[in-house]
């Protein structure tokens, strides 16, 4: 068990947002946490997952001049 827990700032700082950001991901259940108890600690492998889960990939379009007219 060599997972590490992060609090709230920790998240919020490696996903570049303010602290209210992780902490409605948590009210929505949106993430993976745990309650230390009064204490809430997002997994660091959930944070990963998240983003993952999140990412967009580009679409790549042919250049306007190339394409045929309707």
């Amino acid at each position: 068990m060599n997972e590490r827990y992060l609090n709230v700032d920790q998240v919020a700082e490696l996903l570049g947002t303010t602290v209210r950001f992780p902490r409605r991901l948590i009210e929505e259940r949106r993430i993976t946490y745990v309650k230390v108890g009064r204490h809430v600690r997002i997994p660091e492998r959930a944070v990963r997952e998240f983003i993952e889960a999140n990412t967009v990939e580009p679409v790549f379009l042919r250049p306007a001049g190339l394409r045929r007219a309707a």
